[in-house]
């Protein structure tokens, strides 16, 4: 009755705002396709104009009146993203490109737009006769591979599990009296990790004695209506403080899109906005300096995020790059009708990292958080890091990745026209998550060659005896692109090992059905380290919607940001 109530008086409330206002209720209930998203733009546009306070105004009455989320979520999550969004419009033609490429990020239409041609610059060739690294059959070295903690440092034990919001076993304000499902002491499906988790993970990690570790990112839990800058800048030093406390061995982190506030906003150096993420490159350059140096943890602060740092003893170098810049769901990349290839120059220092470690006859690991073949990276950015890639493609020795909070892997190939064993040319490893949110919390350990720095061997691992225990899987010797390409020859043909595959892919915690189609999306997916060649297309009608593919592939670490808010809204308006 309430909502019924509700419902009315905000509609009343929009008509009375006049014609802009009525203009975005019916652009909304109008939007499912790329044309009528184009418009939808159009009607919020014409409010932004009248400034940012109006444009949340607008745009929360809406998401509560239609129900798109809890009124505390609308609330908070257009409060701290809305304005981004708002800065957008007001500098963009909603006719163009970059208008389509923000439908995209928004709600999965205006998706099929060319490449715009850009050819990255290299100080030097590729060597005619480049270093060749052989193994000498020593015994391998063991890293360990952490993604995708999301610990939730609200964590409340006996509370609801079972919650309408995105993120649950916490005492919001309208948690019910008496828990349906109380949340128990290490965690549930519906929440984020708690402390005692992540003090698990961080043990067994330490039992178990790599000789050091890599961080795919992601440390901030998933309540992002609620995260701002002092929470994430807490959860960060908090969490680099733990991995002080517990990990003896070296650890390489890198930057993962929750690890801002607002949520997957990194502002380019051309926004000229003051709402921008300097405050996280400053907390991690300080908080990683242990492990990484201060030459490193100044590369930090000063190229957004992204270093390189030599691992102690070895001839490698850990190159992390900042992959938020070329994150779909960062809506700072929309606020420009100009094209620009290199958002913060993260692809030019790449390149000259990659020049250095040549240079100097030694190889190199990139990590960083987003894999370059998702759905929601961007296109041209990850077209322009394949060019790195086989530019450098004697050098790179690994790549690894999180973000989709499960166990995957995707494949390179020198000629995506012919992928085939002989062209596959690397392989992106992808780490599963500790947060329960999309399956069994997990990790990874690899043994790698100490002479050619290659994965030898990997096997997912359980962080405590509490949680159900991961599923090992298959254990494979030796994991060479054309090996990885040679699994999906099997997959394609092998429905008992695709469906043992689909089962690992959250550990046996969050299976979900796969059927033929789904299979054959699956193993495309893994056949594209570029987001170009991915086959994750959205179905025609208002269900192009980027969260309704064939394959069930979704962004495990969006959560409930501003894109779901607004296909929620839209949804809900039909």
């Amino acid at each position: 009755m309430w909502f019924a109530f509700l419902l009315a008086q905000v509609f009343v409330a929009l008509v009375a705002g006049g014609a802009a206002t009525e203009a975005l209720l019916s652009a909304v209930q109008n939007t499912d396709d790329c044309p009528t998203c184009l418009a939808l733009l159009g009607a919020f546009q014409t409010i932004a104009l009248t400034g940012d306070d109006a444009f949340i105004v607008e745009f929360t009455s809406l998401c509560i009146g239609l129900g798109a989320a809890d009124p505390d979520v609308c609330t908070g999550l257009i409060e701290l993203e809305g304005p981004i969004l708002a800065h957008d419009l007001r500098l963009i033609n909603t006719t163009g490109q970059t208008a389509e490429k923000l439908c995209d990020a928004l709600l999965g239409m205006c998706v099929t737009h060319p490449i715009n041609p850009f050819t990255v610059p290299f100080p030097k060739p590729a060597p005619s006769n480049p270093k060749k690294f052989i193994s000498r059959g020593r015994p391998p070295i063991r890293v360990a591979h952490l993604s995708d903690v999301h610990i939730d440092r609200m964590y409340t034990i006996g509370s609801e599990a079972n919650c309408t919001k995105p993120i649950c076993c916490r005492d919001f304000a309208d948690s019910p009296a008496i828990p349906t499902e109380p949340a128990l002491p290490n965690g549930n499906s519906h929440c984020d990790s708690p402390i005692s988790l992540a003090d698990s993970l961080l043990e067994e990690v330490e039992r178990l004695n790599p000789q050091f570790s890599i961080f795919t990112g992601d440390v901030v839990e998933g309540a992002v209506w609620l995260v701002a800058q002092p929470e994430a800048t807490t959860d960060l030093q908090a969490f680099n403080e733990q991995m002080a406390s517990k990990l003896t061995a070296p650890i390489f982190p890198s930057i993962g899109n929750h690890d801002t506030a607002p949520v997957n906003e990194f502002a380019r150096t051309t926004s000229n906005a003051a709402n921008n993420s300097q405050f996280v490159f400053d907390t991690q350059s300080a908080g990683w300096e242990q492990w990484i140096g201060p030459t490193a943890a100044f590369e930090v602060d000063h190229n957004s995020g992204s270093y390189w740092a030599k691992v102690p003893g070895l001839d490698l170098r850990i190159i992390a790059v900042n992959t938020q810049y070329w994150y779909k769901q960062n809506f700072w990349l929309y606020d420009s009708d100009v094209v620009q290839p290199d958002p913060n120059g993260i692809i030019a220092f790449l390149v000259d990292a990659l020049q250095a470690t040549e240079d100097a006859g030694e190889r190199a690991w990139i990590i960083g958080h987003i894999p370059l073949g998702k759905e929601d990276t961007m296109q041209d950015q990850s077209n322009y890091y394949d060019q790195v890639l086989q530019r450098y493609i004697n050098t790179i020795a690994g790549q690894f990745f999180g973000h989709s909070h499960k166990d995957q892997f995707e494949i390179a190939y020198s000629n995506y026209s012919e992928q085939t064993a002989a062209n596959a040319v690397s392989v992106g490893l992808i780490g599963p998550a500790l947060t329960p949110t999309s399956g069994n919390p997990a990790f990874k350990f690899y043994d790698i060659d100490p002479d050619t720095f290659s994965v030898v061997d990997s096997s997912p691992t359980s962080p405590t005896p509490s949680s159900k225990s991961a599923p090992r899987g298959l254990r494979m010797n030796p994991l060479s692109p054309a090996f990885w390409h040679n699994l999906t020859e099997v997959f394609a043909v092998n429905e008992t090992a695709f469906q043992m595959f689909n089962t690992f892919l959250s550990r046996g915690g969050a299976v979900t059905a796969c059927d033929a189609d789904c299979q054959n999306t699956t193993i495309c997916d893994m056949r594209a380290f570029r987001s170009q060649d991915n086959c994750d297309t959205p179905t025609p009608g208002f269900q192009m919607r980027r969260r309704s593919t064939t394959s069930h592939e979704h962004d495990g670490c969006e959560g409930s940001g501003l894109a779901h808010i607004l296909s929620s809204m839209v949804e809900a308006a039909k």
